[in-house]
């Protein structure tokens, strides 16, 4: 009887300790992106060894998803026979490994504790508002410089490297995640500092003025008062609904950088219709990246043109059909189906797609399966109008909150 509780002591004991390294882990991968990458890529080596430690390789096998992650990256790796440029190959492949060791570690992390997820939501509440903060700080120690940038589309300084694109969109993942646990802290003073931490990020998305960071809120905001109409709070949902138009109006008329930035999108579509082939106007040179990404596809649908020539294929048409195109604004196709096509073949796409659609299968009709598909649903816009996944800080995003959530979904 010693001998079965000695053993369960040290079975339970185990789990607490690998549950604490995944929970350091995660945080350091969060604090890696808004401030060191060697951090962020320390954070996720080790959580992923820990994690993995002990398990047989045998049962990776039947993680599905992990099997075509790792199918449609080997695409990837194959690229290497038709890319002459062997430097840009080897950047893309190595960006695409966190796909093959985080959806694994995830599903081997044990539960956390409600101890352990009050402290994850508060600390990362913590990192990205100093982060915020941070940020802000540049408006307001040169807000007349600053201004004079958002004339021309240039937005505040961020952590993550100045990647405004990642950061505005980890904080309307964060908002999600702690919408989705508030009730879990089940401690006023907790809730209170996560509320706290919620409206700061809400009403600094405003400040920034990031196209894809408001896009990506509002859109949550609206798809979770739908959510909560249909969930018997309909007076909530109805009163949330309503006020959007307001907020958008307060928003645009109060918050300097958002005027300017609202200004200078409206004077892009009128360029836009003008016929404006610069790409020196916000999206204008994402179109154009795309109608030349579809007509090189369609030239190499089965291989692609291999991961180390998109730039150089991209660029031969630039250089034929758009001289009027400066080199700066000559871009890959800002959306990541597209790239996996250009690059890996319409095959490696089809792989792609149903990877990214297979975790929908286990949603049920239940909260967790909301709050994860409305995250899923953020990132698939991402993918639409990004090559998220061909950046750093686009994969950690990506996947850090997308198997976050996943984690409520299967517990």
């Amino acid at each position: 009887m010693i001998e079965i509780e000695d053993k369960n002591r040290f079975l339970i004991n185990k789990i607490i300790n690998k549950s604490n390294s995944a929970l350091l882990c995660l945080v350091g991968m969060i604090a890696g992106f808004l401030c060191s990458r060697v951090l962020c890529s320390i954070s996720t080596f080790l959580f992923g060894i820990s994690m993995l430690w002990g398990i047989n390789p045998k049962l990776w096998f039947k993680n599905k998803w992990w099997l075509l992650g790792l199918a449609w990256v080997v695409f990837y790796a194959l690229s290497y026979f038709n890319s002459s440029n062997k430097a840009l190959w080897g950047i893309a492949l190595q960006i695409k490994l966190p796909f093959l060791l985080l959806p694994l570690a995830f599903s081997y992390m044990p539960a956390f504790s409600l101890q352990q997820i009050r402290i994850l939501t508060i600390s990362i509440g913590v990192l990205l508002v100093a982060g915020a903060c941070y940020s802000v700080s540049f408006l307001i120690t040169d807000y007349y410089y600053i201004m004079t940038e958002y004339r021309v589309s240039h937005l505040l300084p961020t952590p993550a490297r100045g990647d405004h694109i990642r950061f505005s969109l980890a904080i309307v993942l964060y908002i999600i995640w702690a919408i989705s646990v508030f009730k879990l802290l089940a401690n006023k003073y907790l809730q209170i500092i996560v509320g706290v931490c919620i409206t700061l990020l809400f009403v600094y998305i405003h400040i920034l003025a990031a196209k894809s960071g408001l896009v990506s809120l509002y859109v949550f905001v609206i798809i979770y008062s739908i959510y909560l109409i249909f969930t018997q709070k309909r007076i909530i949902g109805l009163i949330i609904v309503l006020s959007v138009p307001i907020i958008i109006y307060l928003s645009i008329n109060f918050i300097p950088t958002l005027s300017k930035r609202f200004n200078y999108i409206a004077y892009t579509f009128e360029m836009f219709q003008k016929g404006d082939k610069s790409g020196d106007y916000g999206d204008i040179g994402r179109l154009y990246s795309y109608k030349i990404a579809r007509r090189i596809i369609k030239q190499h649908p089965i291989f692609g043109v291999g991961t180390g020539n998109m730039l150089s294929e991209m660029s031969l048409i630039y250089e034929k059909e758009y001289t009027e195109i400066p080199k700066e604004n000559r871009l890959l196709p800002h959306n990541q189906f597209l790239i996996v096509a250009l690059g890996c073949g319409l095959p490696a796409m089809v792989l792609f797609i149903t990877w990214f659609f297979y975790p929908l299968l286990q949603l049920r009709k239940n909260k967790e399966s909301f709050y994860f598909f409305i995250v899923w649903f953020l990132l698939f816009i991402q993918l639409m109008i990004e090559p998220a996944l061909e950046i750093q800080y686009g994969v950690l995003v990506f996947l850090f909150f997308l198997l976050l959530q996943k984690q409520l979904l299967a517990k």
